[in-house]
């Protein structure tokens, strides 16, 4: 497995660790980064929220920014955050480098195109490889949670809905709702998974939620969101929750934009959301 501890700070009573692993998924090595509680140990093993990112982060951002030590440990509730896309010398990048595609900006997919398949199979590593790394290497149950921002708000929602079994609950800050109709989305997609449309229908929330949600999701969006009508369209997120009877409770917060300032001012409220879907 090749697990190697980079840091560790104390925090809250509890432990911020990063660490690199060889991820087999992506091929390449991966950092992620995991808070443990106080009371986790192996004889009090925790439940797990997940978060993923947006584009340009990494598995720092969210445990630097979000302000959810004190109420993860509070609650007791360990949080992994992960990279946003694989890393390394070899990995294909944007040949312009733009921040919204390629390196920093995997968008949780499998991508089936080249270069790009060898690589950018983000769905595997966060649906797959990185919890069962989690759940053999820490004092963690396999009761979890998926959150995120943005790009990593819509791989919270469709890793989450295509995985219901597996989760308790879903929640978001500013997802991108509908990538098939958003330019981010359309850019990403189309050199991912191919021209054929059919085929992105697979990751996105809207075209999910159509085919029916047992899972309680909670979405958090600005209304100053500079990205707010044409990346994120939480409208249309709405329509398909009712359309399809979803548990979905979408809040619209007046004067916020799409920045970890929004983040931090709601973060607890999804912790506590969380914890009670866990417990």
């Amino acid at each position: 497995m090749n697990l190697q501890n980079i840091s560790q700070n104390k925090v809250a009573g509890g432990w911020h660790k990063q660490y690199q692993h060889d991820a087999k998924s992506v091929n390449s090595v991966m950092k992620f980064a995991i808070f443990l509680p106080p009371n986790a140990s192996e004889n009090n093993k925790v439940p797990v929220l997940y978060w993923l990112s947006g584009l340009t982060c990494d598995d720092q951002n969210f445990m630097q920014k979000a302000g959810a030590f004190k109420k993860a440990a509070e609650l007791g509730i360990a949080i992994v955050t992960a990279d946003t896309s694989p890393r390394g010398e070899d990995v294909a990048d944007d040949e312009n480098a733009a921040y919204d595609f390629g390196l920093g900006a995997g968008f949780y997919v499998n991508a089936t195109q080249a270069p790009w398949n060898k690589h950018y199979q983000m769905y595997d590593y966060i649906a797959q490889e990185l919890p069962a790394l989690i759940e053999a290497h820490f004092p963690v149950t396999n009761k979890k949670s998926i959150s995120g921002h943005s790009m990593g708000g819509h791989g919270a929602l469709t890793i989450g809905l295509k995985n219901q079994a597996d989760y308790q609950s879903i929640s978001a800050f500013s997802p991108i709702c509908n990538p098939i109709n958003s330019p981010w989305g359309k850019k990403a997609f189309s050199n991912y998974l191919g021209k054929n449309q059919e085929d992105w229908r697979a990751y996105d929330a809207c075209e999910l939620i159509k085919e029916g949600s047992s899972l309680p999701i909670l979405v958090d969006q600005g209304e100053a969101d500079q990205f707010l009508e044409e990346q994120l369209k939480p409208d249309l997120l709405i329509n398909a929750a009712n359309k399809n009877n979803a548990d979905l409770m979408l809040r619209m917060q007046a004067g916020y934009d799409h920045s970890y300032f929004f983040i931090s001012s709601f973060i607890d409220d999804h912790l506590e959301f969380h914890a009670k879907n866990l417990s």
